[in-house]
């Protein structure tokens, strides 16, 4: 929301400008194929970034949820976790797109920090942290009597045999 208002502040500075410095500069008739430029141009950007931060919506909203559905039990290792960031580097760039550099004018795909800057929400595997952390406070707030706090808090009793168990 902040990265949309700097953008409508700068192009209607450089509207502004352009008004100003053309009522001296320019005739009527360029002054005013300035300002339709320049209103596009902000049309444009804002029709860019409201597109962005409906698509990340919809990442937030349909996409998380069905990934975490009972995340707060899983025990992550690493190799799940690159997977789980892996997965969401991916969809972030399939709903990004490649886009065009100003340098080369070629297309390519962006990168991570790229991707992470557009998002600007907790990966998911900070998600899968957080929600697991709620999850064991909720546990903790029980009763003795609840099976749930048994397990977190309880110390088995006894040894384990050795070897397989038999049937």
């Amino acid at each position: 929301m902040v990265v949309v208002v700097i953008v409508v502040v700068v192009v209607v500075v450089v509207v502004v400008v352009v008004v100003v410095v053309g009522c001296f500069v320019l005739t009527p008739l360029l002054l005013w194929d300035c300002f339709c430029c320049c209103l596009n141009l902000l049309v444009f950007y804002l029709f860019i970034l409201m597109f962005c931060i409906c698509i990340g919506k919809i990442y937030g909203t349909i996409i998380l949820p069905v990934v975490l559905y009972g995340c707060e039990t899983w025990s992550l290792t690493l190799r799940e976790e690159r997977k789980l960031r892996v997965f969401e580097n991916m969809v972030l760039g399939r709903i990004f797109r490649p886009r065009r550099d100003e340098v080369t004018r070629e297309w390519r795909r962006l990168r991570n920090e790229e991707l992470n800057a557009l998002y600007s929400s907790p990966s998911i595997v900070r998600v899968i942290k957080s929600r697991r952390m709620r999850s064991a406070g909720h546990v903790a707030r029980m009763g003795d009597e609840r099976g749930a706090y048994r397990v977190l808090v309880g110390k088995p009793e006894g040894r384990r045999p050795m070897w397989r168990p038999r049937r």
